[in-house]
């Protein structure tokens, strides 16, 4: 890559529902969630200078309608989970320290699985935030790769924007909806990268 397309490319991270209600010991969790939690926290901090603005969405539902089950199918309905104002739909301990420019809370009154659904304390959607800071590519991160993380890069991608999938900063629900998610995600034009590898 030469100088100016480095200064051509800003870049957003969009750290995506990682919150105790999607980990181990939650209301929905997956296996090694807190790990990825903690992996994110890492990441942010070691590479903040690579990013134009960091953003974190969180699932912070009010009255989702038929997302919340008591007989959930696990596809088009769930447990309850990302309740408004509990302590699981916060985000995750691990994050405390990243202080994210903006914060987009999502989901309130419908499934919301992409980020690009929230909106933060201003009302500001993710690709209006995006586009007021010049945002050309985003890397998303978080919880889950085969639901939220998927739906919320798939966006981005409709929206213009080059999209990377860190694949080692986010885990699916199951290693079969994973591998469904990466090919639905590839076939859109989505980048699946290693962190390290960048």
């Amino acid at each position: 890559m030469s100088l100016t397309e480095s200064e051509s490319v800003r870049r957003a991270l969009v750290v995506v529902d990682v919150q105790p209600t999607f980990c181990e010991g939650g209301e929905l969790p997956t296996e090694g969630a807190n790990e990825i939690a903690h992996r994110v926290a890492a990441y942010a901090a070691a590479h903040r200078d690579r990013y134009t603005t960091v953003l974190t969405t969180q699932d912070w539902h009010i009255d989702p309608g038929e997302h919340f089950s008591d007989h959930p199918d696990f596809v088009d309905s769930w447990p309850p989970h990302g309740v408004a104002g509990s302590a699981n739909a916060e985000l995750h301990p691990a994050l405390a320290d990243l202080r994210p420019d903006a914060r987009l809370k999502k989901g309130q009154y419908s499934h919301g699985y992409s980020g690009f659904e929230g909106a933060d304390e201003h009302g500001r959607g993710l690709e209006t935030i995006l586009a007021e800071a010049g945002v050309t590519d985003v890397d998303v991160v978080g919880l889950v790769e085969s639901h939220c993380v998927k739906h919320t890069a798939l966006d981005a991608r409709r929206a213009g924007l080059h999209a990377r999938v860190l694949t080692d900063l986010t885990v699916p629900v199951s290693p079969e909806l994973g591998a469904a998610a990466e090919q639905e995600l590839m076939a859109a034009g989505v980048e699946l990268r290693d962190s390290a590898a960048l």
